[in-house]
């Protein structure tokens, strides 16, 4: 129990962090140091400011009042079918995670006009406020969950019924991510079609209804949309390890320590995280790769904080050492993953630039090259996380033979422990670009919009690279998650001649293009309703062009909403309902083919559009920053559409993937005690 309070203090730890840090970013929007010099500017900034708030909080209110029925369906039937317990572990990840996404985002809509006002003063104090933002996301995830998994496990002491914490988690995160991916995309898509295309006007103009709209969806999908998504890793990873050591390896149970060790392991994470913060600063006058290594700086520095605290972990706990050797697998993983996404989505590289110039022979070769680029880059994170799974294996199995899989759990902790502060950078993104578009809709000088395009170039990195850590890392998290379902379901060996396991393996390679295909149509749905309401109001509101009139942005804002929240109610029922489907038909043999079907075409079809989008939007960028003509070019032309294409690649149907991956795994392992109890209809 001193163990589990001793986690459970890290995550108070984190919490009160990210309170310092929230009470920082509100305490100067209070009492700002620069209002004299932007008195001129300032009340514009904060009507933009507070436009982009009263969107971002209203959607995630209608998402979570949308979500409530079916919170409570899911509740009775574990209460009823399952245990009441897990009934009540559900409940508590729905809430835990829908309140990190609700605190986190409530902070990085009052962090961008600010970062804008830093900005004036130079680099530094500007990354700084809209870093700090960020954290504050990213120590709320990891705060709220080692808290909630080690205060339910010391509840309940079976880590059975805590599984449905995982699910909560799970539920919250699908409608986030697939219902913030769409919001985001369609008002983008629209925005620039109309906006950028058509009418010629540059991005984050003052005069696109959409703009507003694009801006909160900067923040619904990149802040809420991506915590919820790791949130659901970072608990379901910590589930799975646990899982598998004190339920089936050792019979030790709940004082196991290695059942402990994920949840210490976290712990240093957090303690690592918050110090690596600190490293992250910058001198004026900085450019790309200097803002690049700033952030880098504290990512590596709380990295190798965690190696050193998990081997006095590892040797305090006397468990095994090849268990340590496991966690360090994992974050090496996750750097390369991140480093070789980085390869192939920046610009400073030759993959981005090769796409940028294929689009001088128009939208076609732009997309085919972009594509090419996609699928060239799932190689590398395919290797490694195949690699580290051999290895993790081997070193699991060092522990004691049968111990394999817990050594793929323990490596997915070892990834995203230092989530604490590589989320941070990915919530950074959306702040620093919002910040660039406050810049640009107030009409400030040029100085400034300079300094928050160099941050929302940094930004576009750090969004790149993030999606492909969350991808590697959902890979490994429902990896374990389906080796934890093994275990519990007494799956020893699936044999792949079983016509369950062999039909169940087909379904489940399906499932991430079914579920990709509505999650594209519903952002060309919503696309499509957005580019009329922007056409309209071009028509029908005199001086929109001229700028006399102002246009109606909170129009934009609700028609995405409405549509964001219809649309995703189909991919989450494929979700939840698929492996419930094929376990009522098949049997438990069918949902480990169902699972291993999914996890290998939904990897490579996340970690695919993810990059290629990446790789579209950074060649637009590229061709911005006066390379091959410029802007207004006909290769810049030919770029915007290449991007317009990636944006729902990268941004909704790519990272979807994770949660369809992992929600689908949790789902089987909840369900496990039904599927046993109930014979299948067809196997």
């Amino acid at each position: 129990m001193d163990l589990l309070f001793l986690s459970m203090t890290s995550a108070v730890l984190a919490l009160v962090v990210a309170a310092l840090l929230a009470f920082r970013v509100t305490r100067q929007a209070a009492h700002n140091p620069y209002a004299e010099e932007i008195a001129a500017f300032l009340p514009r900034m904060r009507e933009i400011s507070r436009a982009i708030q009263e969107g971002a909080l209203a959607f995630l209110q209608r998402e979570y009042s949308a979500l409530i029925p079916f919170v409570v369906l899911v509740t009775v039937v574990l209460a009823v079918f399952i245990d009441p317990r897990s009934a009540v572990c559900y409940v508590s990840g729905a809430l835990l995670s829908a309140l990190a996404g609700f605190l986190g985002m409530n902070i990085a809509v009052r962090s961008n006009w600010i970062t804008t006002a830093h900005a004036l003063r130079g680099l530094d104090p500007a990354l700084r406020i809209a870093f700090s933002g960020g954290a504050v996301m990213g120590l709320t995830v990891v705060g709220l969950g080692i808290l909630g998994v080690a205060a339910l496990y010391a509840l309940f002491r079976d880590i059975q019924v805590v599984t449905a914490f995982g699910f909560g988690a799970s539920s919250i995160a699908l409608f986030a991510r697939v219902g913030g991916g769409i919001y985001t995309k369609a008002a983008d898509v629209g925005a620039d079609l109309v906006g950028k295309v058509e009418a010629g006007i540059p991005e984050d103009d003052p005069r696109n209804p959409a703009v507003i709209a694009d801006n909160v969806g900067d923040n619904v999908g990149d802040v809420a949309g991506m915590g919820a998504d790791l949130f659901e890793s970072f608990v379901g990873s910590i589930i799975a390890a646990i899982a598998i050591a004190a339920g089936v390896a050792t019979g030790r149970g709940f004082r196991d320590p290695y059942a402990l060790l994920p949840l210490l392991i976290a712990a240093a994470g957090v303690v690592s995280s918050v110090i690596g913060i600190l490293f992250v600063r910058v001198r004026e006058g900085a450019g790309f790769t200097a803002l690049l290594w700033a952030l880098r700086r504290g990512i590596f520095a709380a990295s190798a904080l965690v190696v050193l605290l998990s081997w006095a972990i590892v040797r305090g706990l006397g468990v095994s050492v090849y268990a340590f050797w496991a966690i360090v697998t994992g974050l090496l993983a996750g750097i390369i993953i991140g480093l070789a996404t980085e390869y192939f989505t920046s610009y400073a590289y030759r993959p981005t630039r090769y796409i940028a110039e294929q689009s001088q022979t128009g939208p076609a070769t732009t997309i085919l090259s972009g594509l090419a680029v996609g699928m060239q880059s799932t190689l590398i994170p395919v290797l490694t996380v195949s690699a580290g799974i051999v290895i993790a294996f081997l070193m699991g199995e060092r522990i004691q033979p049968g111990f394999g899989f817990y050594g793929v759990a323990i490596a997915a902790v070892g990834m995203l422990s230092t989530l604490g502060i590589t989320l941070s950078t990915d919530a950074y993104g959306p702040i620093a670009d919002n910040a660039g578009g406050i810049a640009e809709q107030a009409h400030l000088p040029p100085e400034v919009r300079e300094r928050t395009d160099a941050l929302d170039s940094l930004g576009n990195t750090t969004a790149a690279t993030g999606k492909g850590f969350a991808i590697g890392s959902a890979a490994l998290t429902a990896l374990a998650l389906m080796a934890a379902y093994a275990h519990t379901a007494q799956l020893s060996t699936v044999s792949i001649l079983d016509y369950r396991v062999l039909t169940g393996l087909i379904v489940g390679a399906v499932l991430p293009f079914l579920f990709s295909s509505y999650a594209l149509r519903a952002v060309g749905k919503a696309a499509f309703a957005v580019v009329h309401e922007v056409r309209r109001q071009f028509r029908e509101i005199p001086g929109i062009m001229e700028g006399t009139a102002r246009p109606d942005y909170a129009r934009c804002v609700d028609l995405v909403t409405r549509d964001a929240l219809r649309e995703m109610v189909i991919p989450g029922t494929i979700a939840v309902l698929a492996p419930l489907v094929v376990g009522f038909l098949l049997g438990r043999e069918a949902i480990g083919g169902l699972l291993v079907g999914s996890i290998a075409t939904g990897f490579l079809l996340a970690v695919m559009m993810a990059n290629a989008g990446g790789a579209w939007d950074n060649a637009k960028k590229y061709i911005e920053a006066g390379h091959l003509g410029g802007k207004r070019s006909d290769a810049h032309r030919a770029s915007v559409i290449g991007d317009t294409v990636g944006d729902p690649f990268k941004d909704t149907a790519g990272p979807s993937m994770n949660i369809l991956l992992k929600l689908m795994a949790i789902v089987s392992l909840v369900f496990t005690p039904l599927f046993q109890r109930i014979p299948p209809l067809l196997g």
